[in-house]
């Protein structure tokens, strides 16, 4: 029988009032920020005053050292035994209620939780004005639990009598008095608590919270090691919490994190910290470095910890570090954004922070170095969304390319950022991938704030107008509710045409920034119609600089409404990589990528290696099992950002061509029959074409031939067949940092509405 790791006990309440007093039990805040409305709090009170159970506490034994942050606790340099992993609210609560301490509220406000208490029908309810007034009331029980607690009392009973203008029966008052002794004596109650053994590690805490909390809410890496900092580093965590206070809180004076983009929260700052300080953005093993464990032995050394603690708090000192943050979001203003409705991934965000902070404290880059190439990473990263799947291992994998390049070598670090994001940004990007993401209607498309950016960044006007673009989306400013995103083909002139369903009317490619005339305004004409009227008012060369910008094709008021959206879809791409380019500190342009770079970089979100396509190199023969490999490949890339995947490539880079795969061919070894079989390949095993979205090359590499696809993403999911066969394409695979995986259900779901809209 495995031993156990948790007693079960009970405590009052008073007991647990107490050992927070005194530090005992400590309470780390590991779930989230105080948010218990007043009205959970009176239910929870209703609940005990009527004996009904109010759910289990779980406390975690620390075996720890040192002080750690407890409510009603000044300073303190005692060690809490216990930790609360699950019931922080209640006891929060509880604490406040009987205490009369103020809370914390989620916008940075003290307040106290006020109850009220009416004996007359055993009420409770949250104190305002009118209870306030309400003779019937005790309006603050916090009272019932103070010394002068019979003072009190009495002074209830006296101000009921004087309102109803007589005396209470002696047996009437008994009654009231035995209901507020019922409340008092809830500082009596007692909770059943569940305590976990110092033995038991965070997964196994994790999992035993999964499993006996009835809400659903699950602990993450994260809070763990902020857990392990209210225990070990309390300073530390508390500057987390201070900087991301002074991030939102209006009333906080002098220079302060506040910025458009971002309201950060500790544990997102703590990321960026672990990975600037450790090279890691999965958060698995962290919490064990910092409690000094040796990951081959498991021993716990306080050496070990305290120097792991110092290393985190040298990082986290540049993550907070003011002139850090302020130049970091420089670069994101450089790469045309403007606020945080523009963003559509915190990741990408944190994550630039983080090599922001490792190219100017690693590689010793000044920040006017950093700017640009930050900002062309940003860029990259958000556009194509290189941090919403997965995106730790995404991250890690980055950090890996940065981490083995020469120390303080800031012009590598530069080149690699810059190899990266040539490697995403390729030519197919540009003319089928960029184009296939902008065939949406989601306003919160990553593809159309690009092109919102490029606008900022090449300055551009409105339709029809003289404002900026990036005056409009200024979040300083007020736009003038005349101005906004509007349809170019009016709603009610498509319907007219047969064209009703809303992403189609509400097409990206229909859809920009005008100035409408004010007796244009609210019309339903056709383009047509329209545009001579408009058009014979503003200057030709204006006119044709507006039309570039907003990726308007000639006569593109005499097309067909669906050329018309085909024809601007390709045409906004070209605006957008028009204002990629311009973000630039005066060296050429991004060189496109070879193939041997690609090798020499290794597999990653846009890059995989497959030996071969056809001949088995332990069989010694041909294979029909790895075209399907192959499939699976090109399905995950498409339903992805797309990327490029090289046949005739070993997993660690060795190139080994494609002559075997060639030579099963018989009498036609050529890479026209290699082509043929790749396409006809993916034509029978894919849902969906992909002539338009494949690329096929045969590139030569050290006198090797390799088969290259480049694959672009696609507008809409992609499905292969299994490869058992079947009634038809079932199975939905994406690229995943460097794994091509299969999703199912709820996660197919929810990434085909977060990826597509």
């Amino acid at each position: 029988m495995p031993p156990a790791l948790y007693r079960d006990t009970g405590y009052s309440l008073s007991h647990l009032v107490e050992d927070i007093r005194n530090g005992r039990i400590g309470l780390p805040d590991i779930q989230r920020p105080f948010v218990w409305s007043a009205t959970k709090v009176r239910d929870l009170l209703d609940s005990m005053y009527r004996g009904y159970p109010v759910g289990t506490l779980m406390f975690w034994e620390t075996g720890a050292e040192v002080g750690t942050r407890q409510i009603g606790v000044e300073d303190s340099d005692r060690a809490p035994q216990l930790l609360i992993v699950d019931g922080q609210q209640r006891l929060t609560s509880l604490f406040a209620v009987l205490t009369g301490r103020p809370v914390l509220t989620k916008s940075f406000e003290q307040r106290h939780i006020r109850i009220g208490f009416r004996p007359k029908d055993q009420t409770f309810e949250v104190t305002d004005a009118a209870i306030e007034r309400d003779a019937n009331f005790i309006p603050d029980i916090t009272a019932l639990w103070s010394e002068g607690y019979k003072t009190r009392v009495r002074q209830f009973f006296d101000r009921l009598s004087r309102t109803l203008g007589e005396e209470l029966p002696d047996a009437r008052r008994d009654e009231l008095e035995e209901r507020i002794d019922r409340v008092r004596d809830l500082r009596d109650f007692r909770f059943q608590v569940i305590e976990l053994d110092q033995s038991a590690d965070e997964e196994q805490v994790a999992e035993i919270f999964v499993r006996i909390n009835s809400e659903g809410v699950k602990l993450n890496q994260s809070d763990f090691i902020l857990t392990l900092m209210s225990v070990h580093w309390e300073k530390g965590r508390r500057q987390l919490e201070d900087f991301c206070r002074a991030a939102v809180d209006p009333t906080v004076t002098g220079p302060s994190p506040r910025n458009p983009f971002l309201d950060p929260s500790p544990d997102q700052l703590l990321r960026v910290a672990v990975a600037v300080a450790f090279r890691r953005a999965r958060l698995q093993h962290v919490y064990s470095i910092l409690r000094g464990k040796d990951l081959e032995s498991g021993e716990v050394s306080p050496g070990r910890r305290q120097e792991q603690f110092d290393a985190l708090a040298t990082a986290q000192e540049k993550v907070l570090d003011l002139t850090n943050w302020h130049e970091f979001l420089k670069s994101v203003a450089m790469a045309g954004f403007r606020s945080r409705k523009m963003i559509t991934s915190d990741s990408a965000l944190l994550y630039s922070y983080t090599l922001w902070l490792i190219g100017r404290h690693d590689f010793g880059l000044q920040a006017e170095d950093l700017r640009p190439a930050i900002a062309r990473w940003f860029f990259m990263a958000h556009t194509t969304s290189r941090y919403s799947a997965s995106p730790e291992s995404q991250m890690e994998s980055d950090l890996g390319r940065v981490t083995n390049l020469p120390a303080g070598d800031g012009s590598a670090f530069l080149a690699e950022l810059d190899r990266i994001v040539a490697a995403n940004f390729t030519g197919d990007y540009w003319e089928i991938s960029l184009p296939n993401r902008l065939d949406a209607s989601s306003s919160r498309s990553p593809a159309l704030f690009a092109y919102l950016a490029a606008l900022n960044i090449l300055d551009a006007e409105v339709l029809f107008g003289d404002m900026r673009i990036r005056d409009l989306l200024d979040p300083m400013d007020a736009a003038p509710r005349s101005l906004g995103r509007d349809r170019l083909f009016p709603r009610k002139y498509l319907e007219s045409q047969g064209i009703t369903g809303v992403r189609q009317t509400n097409a990206i490619a229909n859809m920009t920034y005008i100035d409408w005339p004010a007796e244009e305004r609210n019309q339903s004409d056709a383009p047509s119609d329209y545009l001579p009227r408009i058009a014979e008012k503003i200057e030709p060369q204006v006119l044709a600089r507006q039309y570039r910008w907003h990726a308007l094709p000639m006569g593109w008021e005499q097309l067909d409404y669906p050329v018309f959206l085909e024809r601007r879809r390709q045409l906004i791409a070209r605006v957008v990589q028009e204002g990629f380019n311009a973000i630039t500190d005066g060296r050429k342009r991004l060189e496109p990528v070879s193939v041997s770079d690609l090798i020499a970089a290794g597999e990653s979100q846009t890059t995989e290696f497959k030996a071969s396509g056809r001949w088995n190199v332990h069989t010694k023969q041909h294979d029909p099992r790895l075209g399907q490999i192959l499939v699976k490949a090109v399905c995950g890339f498409l339903n992805a950002e797309g990327g490029t995947l090289l046949v005739g490539v070993a997993d660690d880079g060795e190139i080994l061509g494609i002559e075997d795969d060639l030579a099963t061919f018989g009498a036609k070894q050529n890479v026209d029959s290699y082509e043929l079989f790749i396409r006809q390949l993916l034509d029978d095993n894919l849902s969906a074409p992909t002539a338009s979205t494949v690329r096929i090359r045969f590139p030569e590499v050290d006198g090797r031939t390799i088969c290259q696809l480049s694959v672009a993403s696609s507008g809409k999911p992609v499905f292969a067949k299994a490869a058992k066969g079947g009634a038809g394409p079932t199975e939905f695979w994406v690229r995943v940092g460097n794994a091509t995986k299969q999703l199912y259900g709820e996660d197919l779901i929810k990434y085909q509405e977060q990826h597509w809209g």
